[in-house]
Formats: C-alpha cells, structure tokens, sequence
C-alpha cells in the first residue's frame, strides 16, 4: 500500500492514573502517535473519474428527458382544430397516420400553420352520437371544429329532419362556445333514390346557411373520379383519398385560421 496519502489526526486520550511507591497516584500521560487517515480519492483515485461520470450521466438523462417533454409542451401550446366525425374521419380501415386528419395536420405545418390537429372520429357514429359527445369536444376548447356527421344516418335511411336537428344542435352548441366551424356535406348512392338524397344533400346547405359557417357541400368532390382513392367495400378513403379530403378542406378552413408570428 505503498501509493497511500496518510494524513494524521491525534489521539484524544485522557491519562492513565497510576500509583508511585509512595503510594501517591501519579498521572502518566499515554504515549499518542498519530493515527492514519485514509482520504478515500487518494486510497483509490478511480472514485474520482468514477464521480465526474456519474455527473456527465445525471446531465445526459436530464437533456433526454427534456427532449422527449419538449414536443408534446410545445404541442400544447398550439391552438386546438378539432376533425369531428364518423368513420372517414376517424380513418376506418388506415394505418394510425393515414386519416385525413393526419394528413390536414402535414399540410397546416408545411403552410406554417401552428395549430395541432385533433382527430375525434368515431367509426359507425350519427347525428345522435355526435350531440350526445359535444361535451367531449368543448373540453381541449378548440378554436376550430371541423364537423362532418351524417353519412351513417343516410346509409340508415333515418329520417332527414331528425338529422337536421342534430347537426342544427351541434353547430348551435359550438357556435355559442365561440368556436370556428367548417361543416363537410356528403352524399349517399343513387340506390337511395333521388327524392331521398336530394332531402340529405340540403341539410347541409341550409344548416350552412343558418349558421353562416364555412362550408364544403361534398367532401368527396376531388377523389369520386380518381383511381386507388376509395377502399374496396366502396365507402371509406383509401390514404390517397384522405390525403386528397385534406386538400379539399384546405380552401374553406384557411380562412378560418391565423399564423404565428
């Protein structure tokens, strides 16, 4: 142990009391060499490397941890849009990526809109549904709502009036919550008649025009033609599609929205 430091630190001993011949006590002080003290850095300098490593690691995980929190804070400080709807908003048949939700969200941020993209779909919901979740919607409050409902209730043959009221409900409730609305019309088959999709078709005009809102009568108007972009049961957008609804949306909701500075 010949690379020891020694440091020394004295003894504190009291005397010891022993007697004389004469039989008088006499105090004999012990002798008190010094005691070694072993500085733990110099009996093995490795705690010392071993010190500054673990410092450089607490600061690596502190920066990682960071990183990973960044995101979803700066997320949170983007304005809410909010797509809500049925089975094509929520991407029926997709990868999580691929509705067109996700794709609006890569065409605000590339037109440097900061805004974060809320997708609130629901495969196989109507009207009903979309009044009975309004509190779900108001909660993040959103600035935007886009609201496209209704193609579940025609596939149904439910009564136009009754889905007339439940859009007029739901436009009503986020109009009074001081939300932005863009309302997504849609059409049925020509196997549900003429009469039937004439009546459907004008909820969404004359809601539209009630509630001055913006307004896109057919979200499909820009795929019907286009190859690959509907899935084979002939009713949900393929990626292709959604990407393309995305786009179609853009027109009407721009306006509605505000870059950051």
């Amino acid at each position: 142990m010949g690379q020891f430091e020694r440091k020394t630190i004295p003894r504190e001993l009291k005397p010891a009391i022993f007697p004389d011949r004469s039989g008088t006590a006499e105090a004999v002080p012990f002798q008190t060499d010094p005691l070694p003290l072993l500085v733990p850095g110099s009996l093995f300098p490795v705690f010392r490397s071993y010190t500054v490593s673990v410092d450089v690691c607490r600061g690596l995980i502190v920066s990682i941890w960071l990183l990973i929190f960044a995101g979803p804070m700066m997320a949170a400080d983007r304005p809410v849009l909010v797509c809500y709807g049925d089975s094509i908003t929520a991407g029926y048949g997709l990868q999580t990526d691929q509705s067109f939700p996700d794709a609006l969200q890569r065409d605000l941020d590339a037109r440097g809109y900061r805004y974060r993209v809320s997708n609130q779909g629901t495969s196989g919901a109507t009207t009903k549904d979309a009044v009975a979740d309004l509190r779900s919607i108001l909660l993040p409050h959103p600035e935007v709502v886009i609201v496209e409902f209704g193609g579940n209730d025609g596939l149904r043959g439910l009564p136009p009036d009754q889905t007339r009221r439940n859009l007029d409900q739901v436009l009503t409730t986020l109009e009074n919550a001081h939300i932005k609305i863009l309302l997504a019309g849609i059409t049925l088959p020509p196997n549900y008649g003429a009469d039937y999709i004439q009546q459907f078709e004008q909820i969404f005009r004359s809601l539209a025009e009630k509630h001055h809102v913006a307004f896109v009568p057919m979200i499909y108007k820009d795929l019907v033609h286009v190859p690959g972009t509907i899935q084979a049961d002939g009713i949900h957008p393929t990626a292709k599609g959604s990407e393309i609804i995305a786009r179609t949306l853009l027109p009407a909701l721009t306006p509605l929205l505000r870059k950051s500075q």
